[in-house]
């Protein structure tokens, strides 16, 4: 399987880009989606866990409509973690007992909804749990309803993504609430399903399964409670967060080598007859795209040299803030789409184009010499960028193409936004 995009594949891919009129003009910069590779990572942890396990994808790492109607048919659901996820997962015709609904703050109306339609709903609080026990008594549901348990594994590498921590604000904690959560599946004959979510990036497979193996106990002990009524867990929702490699001399880390730990650790994880469920996200999709931006301005001082590009903190909003944990490999290519090679004697500072000091992609970089009219290639960019876009100075989002390897086809996955479409955002 392949696991990034390669230089040869992005060269070809602005090549095209340009031959269609993509960054000409006023068209500043693309993101461009590799649809075979997102394919082939669904279909490769399709292949190492038992066929069974459903795989409902993080709408929130990437929420493009035609990248989730693309998918659909490999089999997979989706995760959704708002009204509007949970309302585009519906409208798209994802099934619904394929929609996982997590959040931790649903509203009355937003869970009816859920309930109405069947998604599956993990409950963040035993608030949320007495909220949807209302509910029940008016809507006929086929729901299946879970509750989220933060196993407090403690904080992964990346305390703004590490979600289970002695205190987080997601899921009930298990040390202080072991009591009342088993209470809690005895007194509601409806919640049959258990979650657990430890975070995005920064987590080590040994976290991951402590996490899992925590709750899975914790899932054994209830089933014991319950054994007098029959009732078992019916759902085991293990979340996603599993890491990924944003450096180019790395792969990262292997998902089958989670998967034999799992089976190592938890034996019997997978022999039970619970229906499992993964949330993968950043997987799925950090890999599978770049972005594209023209470089406007090289300003040259005596010791270093300025890029202006045209995507900044819109575009890489945790880079901008946090540069220290977060990493994007740049590469250059010149006017035509070919890359560029050597290294300049100065080095660079790669400057966006939003109206305030920090927004700077990059610091004291090597990179070959840059002239005004190359392009900037910022690597690993499917996950967690375009989804957190900022609507600051009113930045247009850019085109967003999908290229296909087989057939070297361009697939407009969304326009680029026109200056109406920012007019009627803020109207």
């Amino acid at each position: 399987m392949r696991v990034k995009i390669s230089l040869d594949e992005i060269s070809s891919a602005i090549k095209q880009v340009l031959s269609i009129g993509e960054l000409r003009d006023n068209s500043t910069s693309v993101i461009c989606y590799d649809l075979g590779l997102i394919e082939e990572k669904i279909n490769y942890i399709k292949g190492i866990y038992p066929p069974t396990v459903l795989h409902a994808i993080a709408v929130k790492a990437n929420p493009l409509v035609k990248i989730l109607e693309n998918i659909k048919g490999l089999e997979v659901g989706l995760e959704v973690a708002s009204l509007p996820e949970l309302y585009i997962a519906h409208k798209i015709g994802y099934e619904s007992n394929k929609i996982i609904f997590d959040s931790p703050s649903k509203t009355i109306d937003e869970l009816k909804f859920a309930l109405e339609i069947g998604a599956c709903i993990n409950a963040d609080s035993f608030s949320e749990l007495n909220k949807i026990n209302e509910l029940l008594s008016g809507v006929k549901s086929q729901s299946a309803i879970g509750l989220r348990i933060n196993p407090q594994i403690g904080q992964g590498k990346i305390k703004s993504t590490s979600v289970a921590d002695k205190i987080s604000k997601f899921g009930v904690p298990l040390e202080q609430n072991s009591k009342k959560i088993i209470e809690a599946y005895s007194k509601f004959e409806w919640l049959t399903g258990i979650h657990l979510h430890i975070g995005s990036q920064g987590t080590s497979i040994n976290q991951l399964v402590t996490g899992l193996e925590k709750v899975y106990n914790l899932a054994v002990e209830i089933e014991e409670r319950l054994s007098d009524t029959g009732r078992k867990i019916e759902f085991f929702d293990m979340g996603g967060g599993f890491p990924v490699s944003y450096n180019k001399d790395s792969e990262g880390l292997d998902m089958s080598d989670y998967v034999d730990e799992i089976k190592n650790k938890i034996p019997k994880f997978f022999q039970s007859d619970k229906k499992i469920i993964t949330e993968f996200g950043r997987y799925i999709y950090a890999n599978s795209a770049f972005a594209v931006s023209r470089v406007e301005y090289v300003k040259e001082e005596e010791n270093y040299k300025i890029l202006s590009i045209h995507l900044g903190a819109d575009f890489l909003l945790r880079k901008a803030y946090n540069p220290t944990d977060w990493h994007h490999e740049l590469s250059i290519f010149d006017s035509s789409g070919n890359l560029k090679t050597g290294i300049d004697f100065k080095k660079y500072i790669v400057a966006g184009p939003l109206c305030f000091a920090g927004d700077v992609i990059a610091k004291n970089i090597e990179l070959p010499i840059v002239e005004e009219g190359d392009f900037l290639v910022i690597h690993d960019v499917g996950a967690y960028t375009l989804s957190m876009w900022s609507r600051y100075n009113s930045r247009q989002i850019p085109s967003v193409l999908g290229f296909n390897k087989i057939n070297n086809a361009i697939t407009t996955l969304k326009k680029r936004e026109s200056l109406d479409d920012l007019y009627d955002f803020w109207s």
